[in-house]
């Protein structure tokens, strides 16, 4: 797989090549995406599929240190052998679980630059991560707080109820 990483130095600009040396120091790099006025904030990761043969992560409304600190955290589980199921709740989060869906690829243009500019296309997986509301109930489940609904866009192909119920959950 031909990535960033292959690229002559002298073909990057200097935002580049920081972008690239990050990824090469830590094996990875979170972008983050502020909110804007009917968009939500998100941050993504670019270089878990390089380096861990496992899906880039995608995550909403989340401030960008605890963003940053959770996306840590999933690198590091990965890295260690820890599978994280698809579609299915997982110990994510401190004190909740979340869970994650494959993002369509139509998405990745509106919410995957730097990644797909770092894979030279959109020539790799990515997963939405999916939190709770306060009372642990995911915005697909009947009772969910509304705000929180909008707070994560659904990225996926079928919607997360569909794929949740297609994990077998």
């Amino acid at each position: 797989m031909r990535t960033a990483l292959d690229a002559p130095l002298d073909a990057l600009d200097d935002h580049e090549k920081d972008f690239v040396a990050n990824i090469r120091e830590h094996g990875w790099f979170r972008t983050s995406v502020f909110a804007e006025e009917g968009h939500v904030g998100f941050s993504y990761t670019t270089g878990l599929w390089c380096a861990l043969g496992f899906p880039e992560i995608i995550v909403f409304s989340l401030n960008t240190e605890t963003a940053h600190s959770i996306l840590w955290d999933v690198f590091r589980d990965v890295k260690s052998g820890k599978k994280l199921p698809i579609g299915k709740p997982t110990d994510i989060f401190a004190n909740m679980d979340g869970v994650l869906f494959p993002v369509d690829h139509e998405h990745y243009a509106e919410h995957l630059g730097w990644s797909r500019w770092f894979y030279g296309g959109d020539d790799f997986p990515c997963l939405q991560l999916v939190w709770p509301d306060t009372r642990g109930v995911f915005p697909w489940q009947p009772g969910a707080e509304e705000r929180f609904r909008e707070d994560q866009p659904d990225l996926t192909t079928k919607g997360w109820a569909a794929e949740f119920n297609s994990a077998g959950s």
